[in-house]
């Protein structure tokens, strides 16, 4: 078990450092050029190449790659090209702000989700399994955004019951907090909960088909009982991956739902910063969702390692 976690934990550094490569040429390989876009039609050629020097543009790739690597590792994401502010000082309020939201969706969605595909899994082929069936299709098959705007339209303009911006005060109670990303928590929840649901239904289903189980139902245990205390046990694996890809999901892909409701986190931050070409800004937030992407799917690998008895154990 030691050998699997510490092979998952340096696949997980190896992993990490493959996406900072990749998030460093990705910005590289944007075109025009950043001294001139940030210094517009009042540039001059004498102006740009002395904001090139300034920044370090006039240096190889390579180098500056590896000067912004060992920034990061010592825990310097390096300056706002926008307002030349270091970028771990709007970053991390807005990391609070994006984890707020992803906890606040998780908090009902995997119970939910949980819930729902196990009663989906015991009344396979019902009303309800149907019905389960066709509302996540459907949920699978629609944008997030535009789901976001769907709510926007019925929550928001026709029963006023939510605002239509997550503006969030950084004063502002929890209660208020609560309120005010009701909607994106709606938008993210209606999101992941299909994945998570029909997941749970197919590992579940997949088990009480298991020879063991008959046995048990032949015993006249309850339904319920053996689904709890024996089906759910054996079908936690694929369950606990889904589900720490949907949690990396309610962090790493919620730029689109930020930006329908304006919410101030780390999704549209890293909005604005492309529109600025504010590039540090926008390897900063790309490392910080490949981390955590990274970190979650690690997480769920060492998880279903420990709930599985034949991964824990050698042969």
């Amino acid at each position: 078990m030691k050998k699997q976690i510490l092979h998952r934990l340096l696949l997980g550094i190896l992993t990490l450092w493959l996406v900072s490569v990749l998030i460093f040429v990705g910005t590289e390989l944007l075109p025009g050029d950043v001294a001139s876009a940030i210094l517009g039609q009042n540039g001059t050629p004498e102006t740009v190449a002395a904001l090139r020097l300034q920044l370090g543009l006039d240096q190889p790739a390579v180098y500056r790659y590896l000067h912004w690597l060992s920034g990061v590792l010592h825990g310097d994401l390096g300056t706002s090209l926008a307002n030349n502010q270091p970028i771990g000082a709007e970053l991390f309020p807005r990391l609070a702000n994006t984890l707020f939201l992803a906890i606040y969706a998780a908090v009902i969605a995997i119970p939910l989700a949980v819930l729902l595909g196990i009663a989906s899994a015991v009344w396979r082929g019902s009303w309800f399994d149907r019905l389960a069936n066709t509302l996540t299709l459907l949920s699978i098959s629609v944008p997030e955004f535009f789901v976001g705007y769907v709510l926007v339209i019925f929550f928001a303009i026709r029963l006023a019951w939510f605002p239509s911006l997550a503006l969030v005060d950084p004063d502002a109670s929890i209660a208020q907090r609560l309120y005010a990303c009701t909607l994106p928590m709606l938008t993210l929840v209606l999101v992941v909960l299909a994945h998570m649901l029909r997941m749970t239904r197919a590992s579940v289903g997949a088990v009480m088909s298991s020879s063991y189980i008959e046995t048990a139902l032949l015993k006249g245990l309850s339904r319920w009982r053996i689904v709890l205390g024996h089906a759910l046990p054996n079908a936690l694996a694929p369950i606990i991956n889904v589900v720490a890809f949907n949690l990396a999901y309610l962090v790493v892909g919620v730029i689109l739902v930020e930006v329908v409701f304006v919410y101030p986190g780390i999704g549209q931050l890293m909005v604005d910063a492309v529109t600025k070409r504010d590039l540090p800004v926008v390897q900063a937030c790309g490392l910080l969702f490949g981390g955590t992407y990274i970190l979650l799917n690690t997480a769920a690998d060492l998880l279903a390692i420990w709930c599985n008895p034949r991964l824990r154990h050698a042969r």
